[in-house]
């Protein structure tokens, strides 16, 4: 692939930038030992054709990188010769680039940028183009709009939800971010940068996507559903306690956590075996996302297999009133849920888990 020749064309002639990148990945995979700065992370395991596509598109605003290739083997675009001074050129915008990409301090700086938007690790990231795409344009907004540092911060993580939760860079990633960076290259101010950016994100997030799009794209059975990875940094962005507990959702997702068993687990509200008694079979019914809720590994234990009207009461004896009806707003649960008819349940609590992934969205500002 492009990525593949691009490299090549590295060790030919930047020896050193390959070795500097690879080095860079591997060292991104390890956890570092003494207090060595390291660029390991919980959100990413950068592979170097990854970040050569986020240098790329920081050096050369491009997200294409058959039109890069030219250009690092030296061709003049207007005359279609190619040079060894034009090369020297392009490859020194790429040193300049690879250098700000794998700085230590942007990297571990724009993972703030994704805590910032709920995603507490990359246990709820679906799109690792989408981690990338975001870096880049952080990175841009950084060095060539200069803006402000908490006003970028806000701007890239709303649209780090965005892409997230729409699957923005899944379908045609290069293509769709060679757009996206189109609609910077008139641009020259801070003020430009980000009313681009929230144009793209209020031209996709309308009114219609959360009342009608969203809900209907929440009537599904995979488990790696981009609403419900929303849905859970949702939570976290309004500091919301895991459902049936005092503990606080983005408190027991913490990635630096590691115990035999997961503190969270996604649990059937409507337990499976219960609703294959009622003569509910289809894996696709009872595995719908807004069957799910997540629940401390304990209570998921004591659930087991027996009916919501039976398991609820009891866990509910653990909270006052107020607590209870706080704890139903945040899980997208109506009042007594666990009485409903199933079917009648999913479709009620899809519309509402639309409703808390808009607040939880909203609740990121951009000033």
């Amino acid at each position: 692939n492009q990525a593949d020749f691009i490299l090549t064309l590295m060790s030919v002639f930047w020896e050193d930038g390959r070795k500097e990148l690879e080095s860079f990945c591997r060292e991104a995979k390890m956890p570092p030992t003494g207090s060595k700065p390291s660029p390991f992370n919980h959100y990413l395991l950068p592979t170097p054709d990854q970040l050569l596509r986020v240098s790329i598109a920081v050096g050369f605003r491009r997200a294409r990188l058959e039109y890069v290739y030219s250009l690092l083997r030296g061709k003049d675009l207007q005359t279609k010769q190619f040079s060894e001074e034009q090369r020297e050129k392009q490859f020194a915008v790429l040193r300049e680039s690879q250098t700000y990409v794998l700085d230590l301090q942007n990297w571990h700086e724009f993972f703030k940028v994704l805590k910032r938007a709920g995603y507490s690790s990359s246990q709820f990231i679906s799109s690792q183009m989408a981690v990338l795409y975001a870096y880049a344009l952080w990175l841009i907004g950084k060095r060539d709009f200069h803006v402000e540092h908490y006003r970028l911060r806000e701007i890239i993580a709303r649209w780090f939800f965005m892409t997230s939760l729409t699957g923005r860079y899944t379908g045609s990633p290069e293509s769709r971010m060679e757009q996206d960076l189109a609609l910077l290259r008139e641009s020259s101010t801070a003020d430009d940068y980000v009313r681009i950016l929230n144009q793209q994100i209020e031209a996709v997030l309308t009114r219609d996507y959360w009342d009608v799009t969203l809900p209907t794209e929440l009537e599904t059975a995979s488990a790696r559903s981009t609403g419900q990875f929303a849905f859970y940094a949702a939570l976290c962005l309004l500091d919301a306690p895991v459902l049936y507990s005092k503990m606080k959702v983005s408190g027991l997702l913490d990635p630096s956590t590691k115990a035999k068993k997961s503190a969270l687990e996604r649990h059937h509200l409507f337990p499976r075996r219960y609703l294959q008694r009622t003569k509910i079979s289809e894996k696709r019914l009872i595995n719908q996302v807004a069957n799910y809720a997540l629940v401390e590994w304990s209570d998921n234990i004591e659930v087991s297999d027996r009916s919501p009207s039976e398991y609820t009461p009891q866990m509910e004896e653990r909270f006052t009133r107020d607590e209870i009806a706080e704890m139903y707003r945040l899980h997208a649960l109506p009042e007594r849920w666990y009485e409903m008819n199933y079917h009648q349940f999913l479709e009620e609590r899809k519309k509402r888990m639309a409703q808390v992934i808009r607040q939880g969205f909203e609740s990121i500002k951009e000033k």
